[in-house]
């Protein structure tokens, strides 16, 4: 083989060289693939006739649309995964977050109930004083007897606006 030879060819034949679709064509078939994503041989002879192409490019055009709205549709799905992974990452955090909040609080109060500064206690379940009850409407209640929802002891214990509930 002649080295000379390979340099003087030319890297593509003008057989192989095909010319770019004008906008009329490019719209017809967008908008025949927009209609159906797989190219039937009949529609592709009736394309290949109305866009004024063989129906091998329309057959490669169809090819290789299908490739590219494929990555973007798959681009999109990552897109959307992504966005929800950050969003569960925050709430997570916020979650984490209130977690030790609350670990902080409970230790606060087991510490202030050890140390005596509740001058009530809550009675154990049972006790004719006061009672706890796991039924359909939660209760506890206080030594002298005022009987509390969850949610009302825990505000008097945080001291919001649920001190009302406190004696």
């Amino acid at each position: 083989m002649n080295v000379m030879h390979f340099q003087c060819q030319k890297p593509y034949s003008s057989k192989h060289k095909r010319k770019r679709l004008n906008e009329d064509q490019v719209r017809l078939l967008e908008a025949s693939f927009g209609y159906n994503k797989k190219l039937e041989p009949e529609r592709k002879l009736q394309l290949a006739r109305e866009v004024g192409i063989p129906p091998r490019q329309v057959a490669i055009w169809y090819q290789n649309k299908r490739a590219r709205w494929k990555n973007q549709s798959l681009e999109l799905d990552y897109n959307t995964l992504q966005v929800r992974l950050e969003s569960a990452l925050a709430e997570k955090r916020q979650f984490q977050k209130e977690v030790e909040r609350l670990r902080v609080e409970v230790l606060a109060l087991k510490q202030a109930q050890a140390q005596g500064h509740f001058s009530s206690s809550l009675s154990s379940c049972g006790d004719e004083a006061g009672s706890s009850s796991l039924h359909d409407d939660v209760n506890c209640s206080w030594v002298n007897g005022e009987v509390l929802q969850v949610e009302e002891l825990y505000a008097c214990l945080m001291g919001q606006d649920g001190a009302k509930y406190c004696g």
